[in-house]
């Protein structure tokens, strides 16, 4: 029996044909549990003419894989593999739309698994599209219920989708599966954090930062989302250690010098504060707060214009913004 439903963004109908017929799908992606950080890899080929292709996506050289694939398309158009793996591919290269077009053509040729469809959640994500990104998600981790990372990204998006207890609950799936994940423990902090429950949170983000003591490569947010909780609970000289420690993990954090800013400016030190927002601003010159919260410490030093200006800029950001937002979504980070 085939069924017809369809991937949605921006009154674009994408068709894919997913057949139920009880039949073992062959995949082609495979999302990688044991190292999250590759968030997706190609798998082997049952196509000996993609291999090569299959290489050069493993090496990250997607502008290559995708012109070799195009060109294999052009003689195989009918190739259910090279559709999905080109889909990967420009996936990889931060092109949602073409990518979800391709995983639709590749679809009328053999059924999306497991795998194929958490590619295709990723692109709603950069989309911002999280209901969609949900939709295919949950029925990935369906498939495939031993997949940690399915779990992790499905918990990332019941958490943009404001669906705390649902996030917990695939962060928790996460965890069993994959011990010791930090990224799923911090994430865990937040969706507590999201309920109200900052105790739990902040023992989430200590229990993140106790698993990766030890690690050569630690991950800075931990330490910023604690900073944050003690910096909205009126104690910056706690909050300070936390976000040093990031700042020293990821000193290119923009959102980390920001939150250092708010502390320095709790503790009324407000050189050093500006000092911060002003690293915040260099590193990202277009993120309104950031000129917001420059204002407010120049009001407070008494530099009048100078917080005009800022007011002025932040303004104008805002209403850029507002405007791109409407046409076309800035991708997500892959956090």
């Amino acid at each position: 029996m085939m069924i017809c439903t369809r991937f949605r963004k921006h009154g674009l109908l994408l068709l894919t044909l997913i057949a139920f017929s009880g039949m073992k799908a062959q995949s082609q992606i495979a999302v990688s549990s044991a190292n999250p950080e590759a968030e997706v890899a190609s798998s082997r080929s049952t196509d000996p003419m993609l291999l090569q292709d299959h290489a050069l996506v493993e090496r990250g050289d997607y502008p290559d894989a995708a012109k070799d694939i195009l060109a294999y398309l052009s003689g195989h158009a009918d190739s259910a593999e090279a559709h999905f793996l080109l889909g990967y591919v420009l996936y990889r290269e931060d092109k949602p739309q073409e990518s979800l077009d391709q995983y639709t053509q590749g679809a009328h040729f053999r059924q999306p698994d497991a795998n194929d469809l958490a590619v295709v959640a990723m692109d709603y994500i950069l989309l911002h599209d999280y209901a969609d990104a949900d939709k295919w998600l949950s029925r990935a981790t369906a498939w495939r219920p031993e997949n940690a990372l399915y779990w992790y990204y499905l918990g990332r998006t019941k958490y943009n989708e404001n669906h705390f207890q649902e996030a917990l609950d695939a962060f928790r799936k996460c965890l069993a599966l994959h011990p010791g994940d930090v990224r799923a423990e911090y994430n865990l902090g937040l969706s507590y954090a999201g309920m109200g429950r900052d105790d739990d949170a902040v023992s989430a983000y200590q229990t993140a930062i106790t698993w990766q003591e030890h690690a050569a490569h630690q991950d800075p947010q931990p330490y910023l989302d604690l900073g944050i909780v003690r910096l909205q609970q009126g104690h910056p000289d706690q909050a300070l250690g936390y976000l040093q420690k990031a700042a020293t993990v990821d000193s290119g954090n923009p959102r980390v010098h920001e939150e250092l800013g708010r502390a320095y400016e709790q503790m009324r030190d407000l050189v050093k504060a500006r000092s911060e927002i002003e690293k915040a601003i260099s590193l990202a010159p277009d993120i309104p707060s950031f000129h917001f919260e420059m204002g407010r410490i120049y009001q407070k030093e008494g530099l009048s214009a100078k917080a005009k200006e800022e007011f002025a800029r932040c303004a104008a950001l805002n209403a850029t913004h507002s405007t791109d937002s409407a046409q076309s979504p800035n991708p997500d980070p892959r956090d």
